[in-house]
C-alpha cells in the first residue's frame, strides 16, 4: 500500500521545491536536444520529472543512462535522451513536448504526474495533459512508439483521489493502445535503502531498480522495431 511509502513528511517541502524548479523550465525557443553525431541511432526520449532527471545523483546514475548501458549491451542501436525536469507537472511536460520532438524520436517514454499528485492537482487535468502529449507524438512523421509510465499519488488527499489518479494511466494506455509500465517506483517506494533522505527520490541503487522495471516493457518494443 502506498501509505507505507513514507511520503507524508516531505510533501510540503517537495511541492515548494517543485514550483521553484518548474520556473527554470528550459526555453522553448532553444534548439531541442541534438542527435549524437557519432551514429544514426534512433532517439529514445525520456520525458519526465526529477525521477527521470535523477535529482541528487550524477546524470550517469539516472535510469535513462542505465537504459543506455542496456541498449549497448544488447546491441540495440538507440540513443537514450534524458529529458527529465525536476519539479515539472504534466502541464509543463505538455508545453515542452513539441520542442522535444523537433528532432525525430523512435520512442517517447512519458513519465509525468508525480508532481501533480504532490500538489493535489486535478486528475482530469492530468489526464488531459497526458492525452495531449500522446496526440502530439501521434502527429509526428515518422511517428514514435509511445511507452506510458504510471505513477501513484501520495495518500494524504484521500483514497478516492488516489484511485482516480492511478486509473488515469491504465485507462489512457487502454484507450490509446499503448504499452504501460504500471508504476515506475515498483519495489523502490518506501524502501529506505533505495531512497535518498527525503524518501521520494531514489538512490543510485533505486535508479537501477527503476531501469529494470522500464526495461522489461521497453525492450520488446525496441526488438519489434529493430
Amino acid at each position: 500500500m502506498i501509505s507505507r511509502y513514507g511520503w507524508r513528511g516531505a510533501l510540503v517541502a517537495l511541492a515548494v521545491a517543485g514550483c521553484q524548479a518548474e520556473e527554470r523550465e528550459p526555453g522553448l525557443d532553444q534548439a531541442p536536444p541534438p542527435v549524437s553525431a557519432a551514429s544514426e541511432r534512433g532517439r529514445i526520449v525520456f520525458l519526465g520529472t526529477s525521477l527521470t532527471a535523477g535529482l541528487g545523483l550524477d546524470p550517469d546514475q539516472a535510469y535513462p543512462a542505465l537504459i543506455q548501458q542496456k541498449l549497448d549491451e544488447a546491441g540495440l542501436r538507440y540513443e537514450a535522451v534524458n529529458a527529465g525536469v525536476s519539479g515539472e507537472t504534466s502541464a509543463g511536460a505538455r508545453r515542452r513536448i513539441e520542442w522535444l520532438l523537433r528532432q525525430p524520436a523512435a520512442v517517447l517514454v512519458i513519465e509525468t504526474g508525480a508532481n501533480d499528485g504532490l500538489r493535489g492537482l486535478e486528475v482530469d487535468s492530468l489526464r488531459s495533459n497526458i492525452q495531449a502529449i500522446i496526440d502530439v507524438a501521434g502527429k509526428q512523421s515518422p511517428k514514435p512508439a509511445v511507452l506510458l509510465v504510471g505513477m501513484r499519488a501520495p495518500p494524504n488527499l484521500g483514497f478516492g483521489y488516489y484511485r482516480r489518479f492511478e486509473r488515469v494511466y491504465s485507462e489512457l494506455a487502454r484507450e490509446n493502445d499503448l504499452p504501460l509500465v504500471p508504476f515506475l517506483l515498483d519495489g523502490v517506494a518506501g524502501r529506505s535503502a533505495l531512497n535518498q533522505a527525503d524518501m521520494i527520490h531514489p538512490t543510485a541503487d533505486g535508479q537501477q531498480r527503476m531501469a529494470e522495471t522500464v526495461w522489461k516493457v521497453l525492450e520488446p518494443i525496441l526488438r519489434r522495431g529493430s
